[in-house]
């Protein structure tokens, strides 16, 4: 989530930026930070009225980055007393063709890259004999899911690390024990996604496969 509001500040600097140089001409700098006010704006009703939800509070969250940087934007603009009403030069030009598919590229980037996923803890349990593997589902906030992965005796001293979520298609987690856990102590963690679809996977990067509770 926090990573959605450094999105939002980075997008709302690129709609300050092309807004302020796109007003050269009029000399109406004030537009830069109506815009990007207007825009963080339309985001985060967007996000609670169309959206709603968990799904809502991640555009709520990127609306806030945007506000951010308009609000950054409007206490830096009386400094900015080199910018002055004028045509655009080659400089102004190629921003304001580059700018756009920068923002655009990023966005698309941001969309790809997004995991889809998050850590919500781990920790530890005392080992027991006959403990086995399994993973265990519950709904939490907004409909959001929970997945809990409980570690068996074998897994005794190590620690639990999410190698993989696969998000496209039906939903597969691979997990990863590593030697950097707590002597007699079996690893469990908890991975909140936004959504699971059928047929949930869970593994382990040695291919066993880890059956529900």
């Amino acid at each position: 989530m926090e990573m959605l509001g450094v999105v939002g500040l980075l997008i709302g600097a690129g709609i300050f930026l092309f807004t302020l140089i796109a007003s050269k001409k009029t000399g109406k700098f004030y537009l830069a930070p109506i815009v990007t006010f207007l825009m963080a704006m339309f985001i985060v009703l967007y996000g609670l009225f169309k959206v709603g939800g968990f799904e809502g509070m991640a555009y709520g969250i990127l609306g806030a980055g945007i506000l951010a940087a308009a609000v950054v934007g409007t206490l830096f603009l009386p400094f900015m007393k080199r910018i002055k009403k004028s045509e655009f030069n080659k400089v102004d030009k190629s921003i304001l063709v580059i700018l756009p598919i920068l923002l655009f590229a990023f966005i698309g980037w941001s969309i790809i890259s997004d995991e889809g996923y998050w850590i919500n803890g781990e920790g530890y349990i005392a080992a027991g004999k006959n403990t086995s593997s399994y993973y265990e589902v519950t709904t939490i906030s907004e409909g959001a899911k929970q997945i809990t992965i409980q570690f068996g005796e074998e897994y005794k001293g190590k620690q639990v690390e999410v190698k993989h979520v696969k998000t496209i298609g039906n939903t597969e987690i691979t997990v990863k024990a590593v030697d950097k856990g707590k002597a007699n102590e079996l690893p469990f963690i908890t991975i909140g996604l936004d959504k699971i679809v059928d047929p949930l996977v869970v593994k382990t990067t040695d291919g066993e496969i880890i059956d529900s509770y």
